[in-house]
């Protein structure tokens, strides 16, 4: 699926390629499009389809901002009207021990692990809900999500754009990297567990 995605993006016109990218981008908080096809990707082909001349650098940054900023700005909305029926939803009841440890991260870092959370495909996904429904107040996390969506958005568009012709190893690479961030992650969070369990 994901593939055919990236064949359309470089196969329409310009003006619905970038429409692609903003729904994938928008859709991987708001609608959890992230466990099926992570955004990451379609806007490293943005800044392929810049690179070539099709569309502007800018206009893709552009896009891929302000559609992060408000996908995780629904995302967030969705968690805080939910609350904790948010983590028993039929598409993320499957991933418990990812949610919990999404959950305690969060809990931890707080607005840090909002703009960490950015650069993790399943993370990209649920952070923006769990943030809502732990009633994180909406202008600090409106902050962090500019934040990371500013770094996360113009890391993978200007991959794309200066190193277009190597876009196979780029991809694979953000996909070990976002493996990385959530073994660290993982790591953190047992370690956090272990401490406080020996301490009481």
């Amino acid at each position: 699926m994901l593939q055919k995605v990236v064949d359309t993006l470089l196969s329409v016109p310009p003006a619905i390629a970038l429409l692609i990218i903003a729904i994938l981008v928008f859709g991987e908080a708001a609608l959890f499009f992230g466990f099926v096809l992570p955004g990451e990707t379609a806007v490293v082909y943005g800044g392929v389809l810049a690179d070539a001349g099709k569309v502007s650098v800018l206009l893709v940054l552009g896009v891929v901002f302000v559609a992060a900023v408000i996908g995780d700005s629904v995302g967030f909305e969705v968690g805080r009207v939910l609350g904790p029926r948010l983590v028993r939803a039929p598409i993320l009841r499957n991933h418990p021990e990812r949610i919990e440890q999404a959950q305690a991260y969060l809990r931890r870092r707080g607005g840090r692990a909002v703009v960490m959370g950015r650069f993790t495909a399943f993370l990209r996904a649920v952070m923006p809900g769990l943030a809502g429904a732990s009633r994180m107040r909406y202008r600090r996390f409106l902050v962090f999500n500019v934040i990371g969506g500013v770094m996360w958005g113009s890391a993978c568009v200007l991959l794309g754009y200066f190193a277009a012709h190597s876009i196979g190893t780029i991809t694979h690479a953000l996909g070990v990297t976002s493996g990385v961030i959530v073994a660290v992650i993982a790591i953190g969070v047992a370690w956090a567990w272990h401490r406080r369990t020996r301490d009481v």
